[in-house]
């Protein structure tokens, strides 16, 4: 939606669902669901990538704030029983998976917290709170979708979450800076002298790799939680969290080997090493 324009009517809005791109871990890890999981997932990823457009691309602020508006609208329409056109496809996984409102909400919320004041160096409690949104509320929604116990489902998407998405914001520092955004948080730059930053500044910064190697750390921790869990759910439950956790780790692992010296090259694992994950928890 461009900055002047008027909202799309929904059935136009409604014709072309976003799909995952093909290649992609997540569209590989969807690949191994059963087709009605399947098409419950690709329904959600296609309302977290339409949201998430609204908060990068949907020009000024006053326009996305309204757009956002409309989104928390239709999932209360959708959950009261009155689904607007481009919530339809939403209709059969709330139904059949006991998706709750309060998650689509939370992604919803997480997408403002980017949409209208660019993020820099937010405290702890805040990232965390942003991880939650982001992440481990689609989490809380996928593991639904997979047949996870209701418990150790909802511990998984908590834990798996923030292991995603700080693996992120370690991979992305660099384009990150370069939009003004700075997701490093403030009591560990604090650590290393930094008060209040300007993002190029703090990841220019000589001690910057103290800060991410912080991060890493809380990224390894949820990563070792996610996979305790795992490793006590039912297999086929797990099939598609299994990839995903284990090509992610593929990303922090990388980063590691890399180091946090600038110039950061940017990391991508091998095509031998995904494809042995992709055999490894897709086929066996």
């Amino acid at each position: 939606m461009s900055a002047t324009a008027t909202p799309m009517p929904e059935t136009a809005q409604a014709a072309a669902p976003a799909l995952p791109a093909a290649g992609s871990s997540f569209y590989t890890a969807m690949r191994l669901l059963p087709k009605d999981r399947r098409e419950a997932m690709y329904a959600v990823y296609a309302f977290c990538r339409a949201v998430d457009d609204v908060a990068d691309d949907g020009g000024p602020a006053e326009i996305r704030a309204a757009e956002l508006d409309r989104w928390r609208a239709d999932v209360d329409a959708l959950f009261a029983g009155n689904p607007p056109a481009r919530v339809r496809d939403l209709v059969v996984p709330v139904r059949r998976y006991g998706l709750k409102r309060e998650d689509f909400h939370a992604v919803i919320d997480g997408m403002a917290m980017d949409a209208f004041e660019d993020i820099v160096a937010p405290d702890e409690a805040t990232l965390d709170l942003y991880c939650d949104r982001v992440a481990s509320a689609v989490g809380r929604l996928s593991v639904r979708i997979f047949g996870m116990p209701e418990e150790d489902g909802i511990r998984l998407a908590w834990h798996q979450g923030r292991a995603l998405q700080l693996t992120n914001i370690l991979r992305d520092i660099d384009e990150d800076a370069g939009r003004g955004r700075l997701y490093l948080p403030r009591e560990k730059l604090a650590r290393i002298g930094l008060d209040a930053p300007s993002p190029r500044a703090a990841i220019e910064h000589p001690r910057i790799g103290e800060v991410c190697a912080g991060v890493a750390a809380e990224a390894d921790e949820h990563y070792r939680a996610t996979w305790e869990i795992i490793g006590r759910s039912p297999r086929k439950a797990t099939k598609a969290a299994r990839l995903m956790a284990a090509a992610y780790r593929l990303y922090l692992d990388a980063l590691l080997e890399r180091g946090w010296s600038a110039p950061r090259a940017r990391v991508k694992p091998g095509k031998l090493a995904l494809l042995a994950v992709a055999l490894r928890h897709g086929i066996v």
